[in-house]
């Protein structure tokens, strides 16, 4: 761990956390839900702490919205502007697809002010995305297509002098939705090394998030402008409650998936910090009446919320139909558990006797009101250290620590041919993760590696020729094949939350599971699978606007309801 993750843990050691068995499961993660401690919901307290303002510095846009809008705003001890360019697309471009190579809207985050000539330069390059060329002064890129349907519906409803249908929003909930945003340093933008030395934007993808939040203005000024110059005076800009219905849509991919893999002690990061906040909120002897009204709001709140989770998917849809009667179940006994001792606990071993779902939204719901126990804990979510390989390690440690971490691995049946009918590889064409069957295409030779289970029981295999008292090193030398596993398993036993308990290229992973849980921590909502392969979300619906950012109920946001 990272010393400041050592220094914020060390009064929980006598927490009980939730076993890597039970939490890190494929199932499990892929029933997560955004928590207090999501990237976008720890953004937003930051914003409000800082009360933030948001000022238009350009906006240039023609009759039909075409043009450019620049929007700042301070940020801990910096202005930060999003430079968002509004493009004419055809039909036949329009497409959810990574390698789209134009889009209704492409965005840049800008560190500073940008000049007019700042504007006409990028102006090329961003529409362009990748294929462009950029310097340290872009924080992050992104690009954006419009919800037709609902976008063209608003403009029509404002020029007319109205607001849009409230069952059309309920539905869509998003204006525009992403297809990327790139940050970390990609195609020549500033490297993760720059932006972690800026007040507020050293968590994880703090840059990103506040891009994002951004792009939600960005769709307001822009729907807004349309509809005034369609309807000249007879026409109403949004209201600031319809604003607050609508966040940033997003569709998400495999591209997504292998990054919780590559990245393990992050992973584990993000996992131990919401599982030390459940925790703590399960050693609350009690809560007073007034917090227990707040908890009963909320509870009330999540069933409606649920109720407007729709989705086409009929699979996922029996899914939220079945937590929807979970959650109802519980009406009789919300009052109760909620003033009996030790209340979370309760509710959360009754929610864990219901299965993945009901447990995934219980922990969301019990940690929302205790920001003493939670808030401050996403500080932990960053983590520098990479895996390392202990070369004096003696075989008999390394064997025993594939006994405890990896027993899951063990249990699977390695000969059956489903186990091994997947594999994962990197598109030569743009360089984004794709999944292959193994019995049907060609490529595994390029597989990333992924197949843990598999390498356990080759490790596993040559442990047992090698003395117990060798080294590590040794082995190595005969197997230097075997380096990465015995590496990932000597890491994970300082790291317990860094593997996944799964077979990642057996015939029944779902890579949507992955994606779930990364999202979860984004803090997206309202999950839209399009297949077991890529998913439609939503971000920041619910959120408070930048005019509202000085609100105090400011961060009472979660699980929404269309109103």
């Amino acid at each position: 761990m990272s010393q400041q993750t050592d220094n914020i843990c060390v009064s929980d050691k006598s927490l009980s956390l939730r076993a890597p068995s039970d939490v890190m499961r494929l199932p499990a993660l892929g029933a997560s839900f955004p928590h207090r401690l999501s990237f976008k919901r720890t953004m937003i307290r930051k914003l409000h702490e800082q009360a933030a303002q948001l000022t238009i510095t350009d906006k240039q846009l023609d009759e039909n919205g075409y043009g450019h809008i620049v929007l700042s705003i301070p940020f801990c001890g910096r202005t930060y502007s999003l430079i968002g360019y509004s493009r004419a697309l055809a039909d036949e471009d329009r497409t959810d697809r990574v390698i789209a190579t134009a889009w209704d809207a492409s965005f840049c985050l800008f560190d500073g002010v940008p000049t007019s000539e700042d504007i006409s330069y990028l102006s090329d390059e961003v529409t362009h995305q990748e294929a462009g060329r950029y310097h340290e002064r872009v924080m992050t890129l992104s690009r954006a297509n419009k919800s037709v349907r609902l976008f063209a519906h608003v403009i029509d409803a404002l020029s007319s002098g109205h607001q849009p249908d409230h069952e059309m929003i309920a539905k869509i909930g998003y204006l525009m939705r992403t297809t990327a945003v790139y940050g970390n340093g990609k195609f020549g933008i500033a490297d993760r090394d720059i932006i972690k030395g800026y007040d507020g934007l050293d968590g994880p993808f703090r840059a990103e998030m506040l891009t994002v939040f951004l792009i939600r203005e960005f769709t307001f000024q822009l729907v807004n402008h349309c509809a005034r110059a369609k309807g000249g005076d007879k026409a109403v800009s949004l209201s600031n409650a319809m604003c607050r219905n609508l966040g940033v849509g997003n569709s998400t991919g495999l591209g997504m998936a292998p990054f919780l893999i590559h990245h393990p002690n992050l992973f584990h990061s993000w996992i131990l910090v919401r599982e030390t906040a459940i925790a703590r909120s399960r050693h609350i002897a009690e809560i007073d009446t007034a917090r227990q009204q707040k908890y009963l709001k909320l509870y009330h709140r999540i069933q409606s919320h649920l109720a407007q989770w729709q989705v086409d998917d009929e699979g996922y849809q029996i899914i939220i139909a079945g937590l929807i009667k979970d959650w109802q179940d519980l009406s009789d006994e919300i009052s109760a558990l909620l003033s009996s001792p030790y209340p979370f606990e309760a509710l959360m071993r009754r929610a864990e006797k219901g299965g993945d779902d009901f447990a995934a939204l219980m922990a969301s719901f019990v940690m929302e009101y205790i920001p003493e126990v939670t808030d401050g804990l996403e500080d932990c979510m960053t983590q520098a250290r990479a895996p390392q390989l202990e070369p004096k390690m003696p075989i008999s440690a390394l064997s025993a620590l594939i006994e405890k971490h990896y027993q899951w691995a063990l249990d699977l049946d390695l000969d059956a041919p489903a186990s091994r009918q997947q594999f994962w590889y990197v598109s030569e064409e743009k360089l984004e993760p794709r999944l292959g069957n193994a019995f049907e295409e060609e490529g595994q030779s390029r597989e990333m590696p992924f197949a843990m289970a598999y390498y356990i029981a080759d490790l596993k295999a040559a442990c047992a020729d090698m003395p117990d008292d060798m080294m590590v090193a040794e082995l190595l030398m005969k197997h230097p094949h075997l380096r990465y596993i015995v590496r990932r398993i000597q890491n994970v036993d300082h790291f317990p939350y860094a593997e996944v308990h799964g077979n990642l290229v057996g015939a029944d992973c779902r890579p949507i599971d992955l994606l779930r849980c990364k999202l979860s921590f984004f803090g997206a909502s309202k999950f839209d699978p399009r297949s077991d392969r890529w998913t439609r979300i939503t971000l920041y619906q619910g959120a408070p606007i930048a005019a509202d950012l000085h609100h105090d109920d400011a961060d009472d946001w979660a699980f929404w309801v269309v109103q």
